[in-house]
Order: structure tokens, then C-alpha cells, then sequence
């Protein structure tokens, strides 16, 4: 079960964080690219990273709850033989006194929002990078003339593409035709390779994000900073250290991506939202 530590609040923040940075991207992409012929990867890019942070905004006390529910069993839980409780650990970091040494707005609520500023800027290029490069990889699925007759779905009405009359198609049918779908293989290929893609530009972030978020245990009468974190990581490992868990954190992050964007473009489609 020590597996699982923790597990409960990742379910409690991935449902809000999953919809709302899905719906912050529909509306901020509809803001900066209102038609198709708008879109851009450098909008992609803008529109990905802004649904990222806002997501971050809302969501992050419950993941700086998960890390320290996950890193305190590991660290404590040897001796008494007891896991650290959901509203134990919450109590705990809101009552660490590090939040009353700031100079301005000495609030608790603050120490919930230990790291925060790291993960603002991992998400920049997670978030950016995830949904630039699924842009990317999905218009090569759905129009390159040799892979596109791999990873395109079938049409579900009939359509000639050689016909030369006019063919009278209904709004749905065109927008069909706009962004032909893909096959479910090619959906988790292009979100497995989005996942991929970001999870490497974003990794030495997320590490000094973790640092940061388990410093509370180790001393929780002050705040660790972003630069101070870092320096201590590349002090002790190097710039290596920036790295450590990549590898399984693929293992986690690209398969989550690919179902995430699946699931995102099944679901949009059986609701007809464009």
C-alpha cells in the first residue's frame, strides 16, 4: 500500500486540474485564434502555457499535500509504522511556522504555496511544449499524404474528394472533413509523443519543484528559494541532478498524456464542440 501513499489527493486534483486547463486552453485559444486559419504553433505554444498556469493557480495546494503525504511515509512511517493521515498533514503544513518570517502578508495559507513559483515556470514549458507539439503531431497525422493514409479514421458519411460538382455538406460534415479524425493508435501515438516531448524540457524544473515542496519537513521555520534550491541540487550531484527519475517519470507522464489528449478529442467530438 506504500505504493499508493498519497494516491487519494492525486485523484482529488487531477479532476479539477485536467478540466480546467482543458477548458482554459479552449478559451484561450479561442481569444487568440479565433478561426483555423489563425491557429499557429507559436499560439499553441502561448494558449498551452496559459491553460497550464491557470490550472496550477487553483490546484496547487492539493499537489504540495500529495508530495508531502508521498515523501513523509517514505521518511517516517519506518519506525511507527503509521501513514500520515490527509487532514493531519494538512494541519501540519499550515501550521509551520515559516509562513509568519515572510515580510509581507505573513499568512498560513501561504505555506501551501511552498515551490509555487518553479511550478509556474515548469508549467510554462509543459504545458506550452505538450500542446505546441501535439498540434504539431496531429496536423502531420491528419494531412501528410503518406502517413495520413495510416492514421486517418474513416469517414462516417460518404465523401469524394475527386469529385469536381459541389458537394452540399451539413456544418458538421465540414468541420469533419477540417480536422479529419484520427485512428485511436495515431491519438495516443501523437499524445504520447506531446507527453514525451515536454516532460524533457520541463524535467529540471519539476525536481527543484519537489525540492522545494518537501523543504517544509526537513525545516519548516523558513522558506527555501527557487535559486537556493538549485544551487544546492547542481552542488551535490551536478547538473545530472536535475535529471534523476526521468526515466520512470516517463513512464508515468507519457501514457497519462496520450489517454489525456484522447480522451480530450473523443470527448469533444461526442459532444460536437469544435
Amino acid at each position: 500500500m506504500g505504493l499508493f501513499q498519497g494516491h487519494s489527493v492525486t485523484l482529488l486534483r487531477i479532476f479539477p486540474y485536467a478540466s480546467i486547463k482543458f477548458v482554459a486552453y479552449e478559451q484561450y485559444r479561442a481569444i487568440l485564434m479565433p478561426t483555423r486559419a489563425e491557429e499557429t504553433s507559436k499560439k499553441q505554444f502561448i494558449a498551452g502555457s496559459l491553460a497550464g498556469v491557470t490550472s496550477v493557480f487553483f490546484t496547487y495546494p492539493l499537489d504540495l499535500v500529495r508530495v508531502r503525504l508521498a515523501y513523509d511515509f517514505k521518511e517516517k512511517g519506518k519506525g511507527s509504522g503509521k501513514r500520515p493521515t490527509l487532514s493531519g498533514t494538512m494541519k501540519q503544513i499550515y501550521n509551520e511556522p515559516a509562513a509568519l518570517d515572510r515580510k509581507y502578508l505573513q499568512l498560513h495559507v501561504f505555506n501551501f504555496y511552498r515551490g509555487f513559483l518553479p511550478t509556474v515556470a515548469g508549467m510554462i514549458p509543459y504545458a506550452g511544449v505538450s500542446f505546441w507539439t501535439y498540434h504539431l503531431v496531429t496536423q502531420l497525422c491528419r494531412f501528410d499524404p503518406t502517413l495520413s493514409t495510416y492514421t486517418r479514421a474513416p469517414l462516417n458519411f460518404e465523401y469524394d474528394s475527386t469529385a469536381d460538382d459541389d458537394i452540399d455538406l451539413s456544418a458538421t460534415q465540414q468541420r469533419i472533413l477540417d480536422k479529419p479524425p484520427l485512428k485511436t493508435w495515431a491519438e495516443l501515438l501523437c499524445g504520447g509523443v506531446a507527453g514525451l516531448v515536454a516532460q524533457t524540457s520541463s524535467y529540471p524544473l519539476e525536481v527543484t519543484r519537489r525540492r522545494m515542496q518537501v523543504s517544509g519537513l526537513l525545516d519548516p521555520n523558513r522558506f527555501t528559494g527557487f535559486m537556493e534550491t538549485a544551487k544546492d541540487i547542481y552542488r551535490v550531484k551536478g547538473f545530472k541532478g536535475f535529471y534523476v527519475g526521468l526515466t520512470i517519470g516517463y513512464v508515468k507522464v507519457v501514457p497519462m498524456v496520450a489517454v489525456s489528449f484522447a480522451v480530450y478529442e473523443r470527448m469533444k467530438r461526442l459532444l460536437d464542440i469544435d
